[in-house]
């Protein structure tokens, strides 16, 4: 199996863990003299083997990871790349956002608000931070594909 298959049955089980912990709810009480839906104990004990399938697949992961060298750092170094990015990215936008809306004066008296950053170079910062993005996922897709769990 290669690891991105691995991550995607991950995704399933995750969903279907979700899935269950809702069914599960919806069966836990019942009207005196009614019967659920579905049998609670069933659903339970698919819930377990789901999170222990789950839980193997995970340490699986997570050890190719940080044994997968790509590019002369480990995998769980360029996801942790990839975070950061992401992270550094998303807040950059967020500051753009806030400097570039600028309220207009309609009269003299009124207060005039200006930027406190320079909007274009942090602009110009957000489109490198975005291409490195786009090549550390892209090899991390890559590596996904080739690599064996």
């Amino acid at each position: 199996m290669k690891l991105a298959e691995a991550l995607q049955e991950r995704s399933d089980l995750s969903q279907r863990i979700a899935q269950l912990r809702s069914r599960l709810t919806v069966n836990a009480t019942v009207q005196e003299g009614e019967k659920t839906a579905e049998d609670p104990v069933a659903l339970l004990d698919e819930l377990n083997r789901c999170i222990d399938q789950q839980e193997q697949l995970i340490a699986q992961i997570n050890l190719v990871n940080s044994r997968t060298m790509v590019e002369g750092r480990t995998l769980t170094e360029l996801l942790s790349r990839r975070d950061s990015l992401n992270l550094r990215i998303e807040a950059y936008h967020g500051l753009i956002n806030d400097a570039s809306r600028l309220a207009q004066r309609a009269v003299r008296t009124e207060i005039k608000i200006l930027s406190a950053v320079d909007v274009p170079a942090l602009q110009k910062e957000v489109d490198r931070l975005s291409k490195e993005l786009r090549k550390v996922d892209n090899t991390i897709q890559e590596t996904n594909w080739s690599t064996t769990l």
